[in-house]
């Protein structure tokens, strides 16, 4: 199980990737479009973990617009060991200094988090999928690219843990707090 603080990204960009996981199944290549039922939607995760309690993460970011109407850019792809490939985000001080914002909020109420998404680890990217086989991983790369550069922009966030039915949407009061 996967528990997510997850940024959700403006129509347009959602669309574009949509696209490009239906153009993927369609060629065999399973992707987030597919996993746990249709579940997931295009996403950025700011922290992952076994679990998260929505309450306690919600407690903990009261007051700040979780990734609301950050710009992102999404300029190359990559892959993480174990077959899961992704669109590559440019980092920028503000992403960063707003992803340092919320780790450091999470860790002050001892919300526990995967080391990998803590500020100097965290690879800011999109998943496309978790298991491309391998014989298919060059294909894959090409057709992800061919959507690139693609500008999107943070409309929302949620803890969302897909396997349990868990979708709690983050609170939008008080002013983007980058730092």
């Amino acid at each position: 199980m996967v528990a997510a603080i997850e940024l959700y990204l403006d129509v347009d960009a959602t669309r574009r990737i949509r696209t490009l996981w239906r153009s993927l199944e369609a060629e065999g290549v399973p992707t987030l479009a597919g996993l746990l039922g249709n579940r997931h939607r295009p996403h950025v995760s700011l922290a992952a973990a076994p679990r998260l309690d929505p309450h306690a993460v919600s407690s903990a970011l009261s007051g700040l617009e979780v990734g609301r109407g950050l710009a992102l850019s999404m300029d190359f792809t990559g892959q993480f060991v174990g077959r899961v490939l992704w669109l590559g985000i440019t980092p920028t001080e503000e992403l960063l200094a707003h992803h340092r914002a919320v780790h450091e909020r999470l860790a002050a109420a001892g919300v526990e988090v995967w080391e990998h998404y803590r500020p100097g680890r965290w690879v800011p990217h999109c998943t496309i999928s978790m298991r491309v086989p391998n014989p298919q991983m060059a294909h894959a790369v090409r057709r992800c690219i061919e959507v690139l550069p693609l500008r999107a922009t943070v409309t929302g966030a949620a803890v969302a843990d897909h396997a349990n039915d868990i979708d709690h949407r983050l609170g939008t009061a008080g002013p983007h707090e980058p730092s």
